[in-house]
């Protein structure tokens, strides 16, 4: 008779068709009934932490929820950090996990409820004849608020027998959330109206229109008002427009581009959660500009925000476009860049065709190109080491165009977010951001690999993350083989704690790390290692984007880079820090 384990496994696989994780004696039983029940793809990671990262990349890539899986006690709580991760970025996963005995807990046990509630995570635990239902339950909740679940199994019930399976009810989701009420529909007409009557309208959207798919209205609305567009880090590529796109706003965007945004007069903000990064602490708008936020949040996340809707972004901007598209409440763009370049220099319209305005949209005045482009470096710091701006440039051009980049954390992030252009919010996401935490790049390719089977994961990282998840390199080129690559930046130090920490005057002893060979480390674990000095050393890059990925390994540039080139968004934090 199938065990509580296996009813576990056998529903969970019902939703779940990727589980990362390591093997012990708590989730032996799970793990049994998962690899010989089920069709769901188990793929070892070699620490607890990769297990919650893999899961944790997986949705980011593909939007389909994945689990993790550990023991108890040390297993656990070497997932917490990782765990805390994914509440602060709202992605929603399972973590099946063994737990204490329904008798008490042993020695080596911890109080794992507790723990996971400390950082956020609501724990479900099953028992011997709910453990079906309450593993749908933990699906459930985990889609309906974004956020990961813990799914405990306790040590003497994991295998017990618990009959036949039953037949759980499907997940229930809820709808997207449309604006609603008075006050919402009057808000909704003020943008409208103001984005009529603006003359540099600017649209803002972050990963939030992304889930919401509201790339598609939000591409509308920009061609109907004319605006320029720009987005937060983790919404990279969501205007389907790029040619009137500025790329990423805070500390990651060009300066010129960000001379734009702050001559906007209007400008609206869908599912961004405008954090001190984005905002380039308080500075992306200027006084003068009325700035609207659309999103589920219950209010306005920023000081700054003058008007508030909270509705799904895909919905309000359907709505927005709906008014401009009426003669009440908008006009049509379209018909004005029409009008305006077959009357150049009319000054204007009266009567009948009072709603169309036969002057260029503010995006066609300006010189996108231009104000988006970053300092191209030089090929060598006065150091002598590779300088990041012109090395994060070249491998640029020499990437992989359908790829998906995933980052670790640490000062190097600036590098791949700033030089490394995305199709869509998807292909670029840094896990680790959120709560401000290095070490969760490695296991991030191989989430990103069993999501985007067909796709090249790039890895971005720094040496002290990559040295702190070390153990899961191996994981990474297991599970990605030749599509995978990783870019180390390394520069023999914590960078941000030296540039912060260090010009402060503090001891920068222990903020340097001797330097490390990781073309050696990943030539050790199956992966072929090049050593970067100077840009001629990425012609090996050129070469490999050009083989077959069945037959080529897996690629690790360990670039050795100056770290006395700092990064603009670093310039920012010390700035406000200083």
């Amino acid at each position: 008779m199938p065990s509580v384990s296996a009813h576990v496994a056998l529903t969970l696989a019902q939703h779940v068709d990727a589980v990362f994780g390591v093997m012990g004696n708590g989730n032996a039983y799970f793990l049994d009934a998962l690899e010989t029940q089920t069709d769901a793809t188990f793929t070892a990671v070699r620490h607890e932490q990769g297990a919650v990262v893999a899961a944790d990349a997986h949705f980011r890539a593909s939007g389909r929820i994945a689990a993790g899986t550990s023991t108890y006690g040390a297993g656990f709580t070497n997932t917490i950090t990782a765990l805390a991760e994914a509440v602060q970025a709202h992605v929603p996963l399972v973590l099946v996990v063994g737990d204490e005995p329904t008798s008490g807990p042993r020695p080596w046990d911890v109080d794992q409820i507790a723990l996971a509630s400390a950082v956020g995570a609501r724990t479900y635990t099953v028992g011997r004849t709910d453990a079906a239902a309450t593993t749908v339950i933990a699906v459930e909740h985990a889609l309906t608020y974004r956020v990961p679940v813990v799914l405990a199994i306790p040590y003497d019930v994991a295998a017990l027998e618990a009959g036949a399976v039953p037949t759980a009810p499907a997940p229930r989701l809820p709808a997207p959330l449309a604006p609603r009420g008075d006050f919402a529909e009057g808000m909704l007409d003020e943008i409208a109206a103001a984005l009529r009557d603006a003359e540099r309208p600017f649209l803002l959207a972050g990963r939030g229109a992304w889930l919401a798919g509201a790339g598609e209205a939000l591409g509308a609305l920009a061609a109907q008002t004319g605006a320029l567009t720009a987005s937060s880090a983790l919404g990279r590529g969501i205007f389907p427009d790029a040619r009137y796109d500025l790329g990423v706003t805070g500390g990651f965007g060009a300066e010129g581009a960000m001379e734009l945004v702050r001559t906007a007069d209007v400008a609206v903000v869908f599912g961004a959660s405008l954090n001190q990064f984005t905002m380039r602490f308080g500075d992306l708008f200027a006084p003068g500009t009325r700035v609207y936020q659309i999103d589920t949040a219950p209010s306005a996340t920023h000081a700054h925000v003058g008007g508030f809707v909270r509705a799904d972004a895909r919905l309000a901007a359907e709505a927005l476009v709906t008014r401009l598209s009426s003669g009440s409440s908008g006009h049509d763009f379209g018909d004005a860049v029409g009008l305006a370049e077959a009357v150049p220099d009319s000054g204007g319209v009266s009567g009948a065709d009072s709603a169309v305005v036969p002057t260029r949209p503010w995006r066609e005045t300006v010189d996108v190109a231009a104000a988006r482009a970053y300092e191209p470096g030089d090929e060598l710091a006065p150091d002598g080491r590779l300088d990041p701006r012109s090395a994060a440039r070249r491998i640029a051009e020499l990437l992989p165009d359908d790829r998906v980049v995933v980052s670790d954390g640490g000062h190097f992030i600036g590098w791949a977010n700033m030089y490394w252009p995305v199709a869509a919010p998807d292909r670029m996401m840094m896990i680790g951001t959120a709560f401000q935490s290095i070490g969760q790049g490695w296991p991030s390719v191989v989430g990103a690999a069993l999501a985007r089977r067909d796709t090249t994961i790039v890895l971005t990282s720094g040496d002290g993350g990559g040295l702190m998840a070390i153990a899961d390199l191996e994981s990474a080129v297991r599970a990605a083989g030749g599509r995978g690559m990783a870019v180390v930046w390394n520069d023999a130090a914590y960078g941000a704690e030296v540039n912060l920490y260090g010009l402060k005057g503090l001891a920068e002893g222990p903020m340097r790390i001797p330097e490390v060979d990781f073309a050696a480390f990943g030539a050790a674990v199956g992966a072929e290692g090049i050593v970067v000095r100077t840009l001629d050393d990425l012609d090996r890059l050129a070469a490999w984007a050009e083989e077959d990925p069945a037959t080529r390994r897996f690629l690790v540039l360990d670039l050795r880079i100056s770290g006395d080139v700092i990064a603009p968004y670093q310039q920012e934090i010390i700035r406000v820090n200083s």
